[in-house]
């Protein structure tokens, strides 16, 4: 089993060693090294869609019909010409004048920073989002550091796991880059887990969508996949609207969405900056709104940001001496609600804070929810970001619901609803993620869909419960041990990954079983009910009762703890004396250092 995360650590730590031992800072290093990143990423999704367009080639005199930039345009992917594609610029001599090659321009290429420049010009020119986007400075790199580049990004474990790990590993860059670019803007890169959830309760299928803080377009990307995994096509249903006041991250968001064959319009710079402006003239005519906006952002000149629109409840709080909003949470709150149309959903992450924040955030939040819009509330755990531990929350509009649903609210607390990646990541698993789905689908009524999760379930595991899998992986733990141990040492190896798999296999469908006993225990067949710690369906005016707040765990209360059986004072006693035993040992290590600081005075 490879561990992705170790994968994605030593290549960012090979990629940043480099760094250090070149005369380059981390501004003038970051942008090359995410395109090279990047070029990779097009060139293994270029190899996964061509092998997909050639199974069903249509041949003529015996000599099958050759790929063309359209065929990779139908599939959502970057068609790229020979010289861009990232074999043929890692395969290049070390002596790259003896090779004669000639740029697009007819120019002879003297080094292989021309080379990577020339590719970088052929990809601009297949998609013209990206014309002028891609970094042609490659001429700055010594040519042993950017063969060693091309070197790293080249591992072969990556194409061992896959194509998509590609693209978790360039996210994972972008996370690590965007970390210092962004930091002072309160702005971080949204992990895959929360956009897949925003984009699953919102299940866009066609129409204008918008993200007035797009960042590095994580939201289009995903929402593209969405509606192509539907058997559409996502640039034929769907029109991609950004805002992006950062230059860097616009231009980081149009790479990504050019590797996702995505189309769509980004503006960056000042006329980006959503607190003053409606870039695109969207207010009241989009189909869905995604974002993940920089929390609790202050200093935001109020009768700007007034004379911008979009705020149909008024402004909120404004400091009578600066004449600034202290805390722009509510302006975006107001804006997401504005750009939407009258049968529009919006989805965003927004701080944990903003649910039960007091004074004008509390009035506008009361207007909000008598309109009967606020669809769903979902609380989130810490360590979902790469970059921060903070919690948060995610919040759901719909202009649309239900009649049924008009005056209600559904509340999720997911904060302890999680799968540990490591000490300082959660994440949820996409079982997890249809799961709390799935309550969302009973809420609506769509006990379809529910019922297909269910099917989705028995199709992976048959009839195995937690039980039979808990039993069927202890007993192949035990068979590797004695396999391994049996084994003659140059076996040894082989025999371990081999049953290291087995046992991986095994593991996998013990979680599955978990998730899909969890679903079942809770909501049976599909009938919506509330769940104590987890869920509850709040009417309009029980919201009320709790002045307006907009906090799950306001709501569902908290689950009852199971008893483990612990006597409670006796185990606090026992912590105690391995306190006091600790302390003490604590002393006694202070006074030896002590003492051996006064002996070398």
């Amino acid at each position: 089993m490879i561990n992705i995360r170790k994968l994605e650590t030593e290549l960012w730590e090979s990629a940043d060693l480099l760094r250090q031992g070149s005369k380059l800072t981390s501004s003038q290093y970051c942008m090359p090294v995410l395109a090279l990143l990047f070029l990779r990423y097009a060139y293994s999704r270029y190899c996964m869609v061509e092998a997909e367009i050639l199974q069903n080639r249509p041949s003529r005199g015996g000599r099958v019909m050759p790929v063309e930039p359209s065929d990779f345009a139908a599939k959502s992917a970057l068609f790229l010409p020979r010289e861009a594609q990232y074999d043929y610029l890692v395969n290049l001599p070390d002596n790259i004048v003896s090779a004669g090659l000639k740029s697009k321009d007819g120019h002879d290429i003297n080094s292989l920073g021309e080379a990577v420049n020339n590719a970088m010009q052929l990809v601009e020119d297949q998609s013209e989002q990206l014309t002028g986007v891609l970094p042609k400075t490659y001429t700055m790199f010594a040519d042993d550091l950017l063969r060693e580049l091309l070197r790293i990004f080249n591992n072969k474990t990556i194409d061992e796991v896959g194509g998509d790990i590609i693209g978790r590993i360039y996210e994972y860059f972008l996370s690590k880059f965007a970390k210092a670019v962004a930091s002072d803007d309160g702005v971080f890169f949204t992990p895959k887990s929360l956009v897949k959830m925003l984009v699953n309760v919102l299940e866009p299928t066609q129409g204008v969508m918008l993200d007035p803080a797009c960042g590095s377009g994580g939201m289009f990307v995903q929402t593209g996949d969405f509606v192509n995994q539907a058997g559409l096509n996502a640039n034929t249903n769907m029109t991609f609207y950004g805002q992006e006041k950062v230059e860097y991250n616009a231009q980081l968001c149009l790479m990504n969405m050019a590797v996702h064959g995505l189309n769509g319009r980004i503006i960056s710079g000042d006329e980006a900056n959503s607190f003053y402006h409606d870039a695109h003239n969207l207010a009241g005519k989009c189909d869905y709104v995604m974002a993940n906006p920089p929390f609790n952002v202050d200093k935001v000149k109020a009768e700007s940001a007034s004379a911008a629109g979009r705020l149909p409840f008024g402004l909120p709080g404004v400091n009578a001496k600066t004449k600034e909003v202290g805390n722009a949470n509510y302006l975006w709150i107001s804006y997401f609600y504005a750009y939407l149309n009258d049968h529009g959903r919006a989805g965003f992450v927004m701080a944990s804070s903003a649910t039960d924040s007091a004074n004008k955030d509390r009035d506008i939040r009361e207007k909000l929810v008598r309109t009967g819009d606020v669809d769903v509330m979902m609380s989130v755990g810490n360590n979902f970001f790469y970059t921060l531990s903070l919690p948060c929350s995610l919040w759901f509009f719909d202009r649309n619901k239900h009649a049924d649903i008009r005056d209600k609210v559904l509340f999720i607390d997911a904060r302890n609803y999680y799968t540990v990646v490591d000490r300082t990541l959660n994440e949820w698993t996409e079982w997890q993620l249809r799961n709390l789905q799935a309550i969302v689908h009973l809420y609506r009524g769509e006990k379809e869909k529910y019922q297909q999760l269910l099917s989705d379930y028995k199709a992976v595991l048959g009839d195995t419960t937690v039980a039979s899998a808990q039993k069927a992986l202890d007993k192949q733990k035990a068979v590797a041990k004695e396999a391994v141990a049996a084994a003659q040492r140059k076996d040894k190896k082989r025999i371990e990954a081999e049953q290291n798999a087995l046992i991986a296999r095994l593991e996998d469908t013990l979680e599955t079983a978990r998730q899909n006993e969890w679903l079942t225990s809770k909501f049976g067949e599909g009938e919506y009910k509330d769940v104590l710690g987890l869920c509850k369906v709040a009417t309009i005016a029980e919201i009320d009762e709790k002045n307006y707040s907009l906090t799950p765990g306001a709501y569902v209360g908290v689950a009852e703890q199971e008893d483990d059986g612990v006597d409670f004072h006796k185990r606090m006693n026992e912590i105690h004396a391995e306190l006091a035993r600790l302390n003490s040992e604590a002393d006694t290590l202070m006074a030896e250092i002590q003492k051996a600081w006064e002996e070398l005075k």
